[in-house]
């Protein structure tokens, strides 16, 4: 009976160990988030409420992208994107770019239309979110 109960505590033992050895298996890699900034400023025109002038808004913008690995399409496709960046503001009302609420319609609109653009040429959204560093209107 004695020699039973040692043969169960090694036995238990030795599972123990061997559980403990096992490596788990290779976790898959992290995406890394990385900023893309746009040098120089974006500077364009926005329409004025009586519609006879046009305003004039110059931002500072960075792009989170969603993966490094999206980082050399984003800066091939950079002259489409800052297209559509300034086709938003092209369309804006004053009210709409001089207003908090407005300003983020606005960085939510951007982020859209860059991902709907970005899925037609890459195949993916690689843009997570827009930030504004610097809004100045006129």
């Amino acid at each position: 009976m004695k020699n039973l109960y040692a043969l169960i505590l090694i036995s238990s033992v030795v599972c123990s160990a061997a559980m403990a050895q096992e490596t788990p298996a290779a976790a898959p890699a992290k995406a890394k988030v990385v900023y893309y900034g746009f040098d120089p400023d974006i500077v364009t025109n926005y329409v004025t409420a009586g519609q006879k002038n046009l305003g004039y808004v110059r931002v500072t913008m960075e792009l989170m992208i969603k993966d490094e690995k999206f980082l050399p399409m984003i800066e091939h496709h950079e002259p489409m994107i800052l297209n559509a960046i300034v086709g938003v503001f092209g369309k804006e009302q004053e009210d709409a770019v001089k207003s908090l609420t407005g300003r983020e319609e606005i960085r939510l609109k951007i982020l859209n239309n860059l991902n709907e653009l970005l899925t037609k040429e890459i195949g993916a959204a690689a843009v997570q979110d827009v930030l504004f560093t610097k809004y100045l209107y006129q």
